[in-house]
């Protein structure tokens, strides 16, 4: 597999930002009609693909258990029932009863409210909240809430890893303080890159073979080589 070694030349991410959207267009991600709907998603991808989410959010719907005072209600056993094709079911059950509490609690069960708090505060906030960690904080905060944060998942680390970014081991803030320093503020970019990212991911930058032939950022390897 090619790999940029550490401290060759790299080209800016918004050449591989361009490079990407070039060659495959917007993504329309991340999937969702409503902010909640967005929030759910974020909680319930955990350690699983889009596809099991899509069923688990079906059964949610199917149920009317799709606002949050309605996750609230919901006895936890029929909760776990409905999202278990997600995966993880006890532990995302759990996660949705904790967001939709300290929804309530915090911002009387307002998203409109939640919304309004500055960045910084409201990560701080929603790192506290059972279940959710770093990634499903800042998908709440990117693509339902509008927040300049950029959501760093294992596609993106294995992406700046290959290309000779960061070192596999590093940190998760480190790797999104490198796309929010080059793009600060920018939301929709921040958007669009990571829902790139995650097609790279899944067609061509996978975890165990590497189609870098394939992939419209092969080049860069080839170049930094």
């Amino acid at each position: 597999m090619p790999r940029v070694a550490k401290g060759d030349a790299q080209p800016p991410l918004g050449e591989y930002f361009n490079s990407l959207f070039t060659a495959l267009g917007p993504q329309h991600w991340w999937p969702g009609k409503t902010k909640f709907e967005v929030i759910l998603g974020a909680i319930l991808t955990q350690n699983t693909s889009w596809k099991n989410v899509e069923l688990a959010l079906l059964n949610l719907r199917a149920a009317g258990v799709f606002t949050p005072t309605a996750v609230e209600k919901v006895h936890i056993r029929s909760l776990q029932s409905l999202v278990r094709p997600s995966g993880y079911y006890r532990q995302k059950a759990r996660a949705l009863k904790a967001f939709a509490q300290f929804l309530r609690t915090e911002y009387r069960g307002s998203l409109k409210r939640m919304f309004a708090t500055p960045t910084i505060e409201l990560r701080e906030k929603l790192l506290r909240v059972w279940g959710i960690g770093p990634e499903t904080a800042d998908a709440i905060l990117l693509y339902a809430g509008q927040h300049p944060v950029f959501v760093v998942d294992a596609y993106t680390k294995r992406m700046m890893a290959r290309h000779g970014w960061i070192g596999d081991k590093a940190k998760y803030e480190e790797v999104r303080w490198m796309f929010e320093r080059q793009f600060p503020g920018d939301v929709e970019r921040f958007k669009e890159f990571h829902g790139l990212i995650v097609t790279v991911g899944k067609n061509w930058c996978r975890k165990q073979v590497a189609e870098c032939e394939k992939c419209p950022l092969g080049r860069y390897l080839e170049e930094g080589r």
